[in-house]
């Protein structure tokens, strides 16, 4: 994810609705949280910040999956039996398909927008056999870990 920035409660209840979707509070809390950060968030860590808000976990785990569903968010699982969660769409500053990079150490995530991947062999049987590619991960240690 780029630069987060920070949106307004009018941009997250347009956001719902042209989604097909009620603008409740829950919803758009949700929203605003992720564009806030230029991490992918786990339920858990929305639920950090957003439980002050008088939002509990339930409702919270239910509208990170409703809004996966509905494509406003890409839900990621990469492994490590955490889902996280990141703002997808036209309209969420650029953030477009992207490669992941975790720590093996620590479990930090970072977005890895602006690298490029290369992916081969682009034709023959064993490009058949993969299929469509929908997430790459790359997994090392980051710069505070060493």
């Amino acid at each position: 994810m780029t630069t987060p920035v920070s949106k307004d409660a009018a941009w997250a209840k347009g956001l719902l609705r042209d989604a097909g979707l009620r603008a409740t509070a829950a919803r758009s809390a949700v929203l605003r949280r992720l564009s806030e950060t230029s991490t992918p968030q786990s339920h858990a860590e929305v639920v950090q910040h957003l439980s002050d808000a008088g939002f509990d976990q339930s409702t919270l785990f239910r509208c990170l999956n409703e809004l996966a569903g509905a494509g406003l968010l890409a839900r990621l699982d990469l492994g490590d039996q955490v889902r996280r969660f990141e703002l997808t769409g036209p309209d969420s500053e650029g953030v477009a398909e992207h490669a992941h990079f975790m720590c093996v150490d620590c479990g930090k995530m970072t977005c890895l927008e602006g690298f490029s991947v290369k992916l081969s062999p682009e034709r023959g049987p064993r490009r058949k056999a993969i299929g469509e590619i929908t997430e790459v991960l790359l997994r090392g240690h980051c710069g505070d870990c060493g």
